[in-house]
């Protein structure tokens, strides 16, 4: 059993917990609980590590049936966890790799393209919305906060196993290159003249959202096919960068599923 803060292994633990960097550079991430251990992918586990009270309960024994693990004290366990009441169950897991193509899929393509978003729970979240609302990926910005960041993780509650990513060094040559395969680009911006369920989002589409203060940038905006806006009532000005992602995500969910229906009547 591990039983000091200076092991090792609990070093290195609290630098992929602490460091984008090195998660980068180790290609892995943390994933605590026990909800996100059982569902990790086939041939993603690295490396598990459990706390000797968890190793106490009834379940332990059967969750961790056919896996290695190390033990950990409770007290070192708590000191490496990112959580303020930790499960007992932290898993090392291996970043999977996607190229853009695998984000792309013809006429079912549906991606949402953030630009400099900041907040992991915003980004988290939009990734988790995105998998209940049938998207093919996410494309990110490099100045967006870390996929992999702990919160980040936490707020896709599994999504981050299912949800095809793509990270780009040139966010408008990406966009360019979606262009060229036909996916239209809606950016959801204050300066739309259509309201955000006026498009058909039945063929491949694409949503750029941008950074919660500051929106989009122009060079960014100005790429877009079409601006959209999401109308506001009384004194709001704008809607949390997450909230909007989901609307134009469902709305697209909506129309695609009231378009199967009416090709099966």
């Amino acid at each position: 059993m591990i039983t000091s803060s200076s092991n090792q292994q609990m070093k290195n633990i609290t630098a992929l917990r602490k460091k984008a960097k090195e998660r980068r550079a180790q290609g892995l991430f943390l994933v605590e609980g026990k909800k996100m251990f059982t569902e990790i992918p086939e041939g993603w586990l690295h490396s598990v590590y459990v706390s000797e009270g968890f190793l106490a309960e009834p379940e332990a024994k059967r969750l961790l049936l056919g896996t290695a693990y190390e033990v950990v004290s409770d007290s070192v366990f708590k000191s490496i966890s990112d959580t303020q009441t930790p499960q007992g169950i932290l898993s090392l897991v291996q970043m999977p790799q996607y190229e853009l193509s695998s984000l792309i899929q013809g006429e079912r393509t549906h991606l949402l393209i953030v630009e400099s978003v900041q907040d992991p729970g915003n980004l988290g979240t939009m990734m988790r919305t995105g998998e209940g609302a049938g998207i093919t990926g996410i494309i990110m910005n490099k100045t967006t906060v870390d996929l992999f960041h702990p919160k980040t993780i936490r707020s896709t509650m599994g999504s981050i196993y299912r949800v095809p990513y793509y990270v780009t060094d040139d966010l408008a040559g990406t966009i360019q290159e979606l262009k060229r395969q036909q996916i239209r680009v809606y950016a959801a911006h204050l300066r739309g003249t259509m309201q955000y369920d006026e498009p058909s989002y039945v063929g491949g589409s694409a949503f750029l959202i941008g950074n919660e203060g500051n929106g989009l940038t122009d060079e960014t905006a100005e790429l877009a096919d079409a601006y959209i806006r999401i109308p506001m009532e009384g004194e709001v000005e704008s809607l949390n960068a997450a909230v909007s992602a989901a609307l134009l995500m469902y709305e697209t969910n909506r129309q695609r599923r009231k378009s199967r229906h009416e090709n099966l009547v």
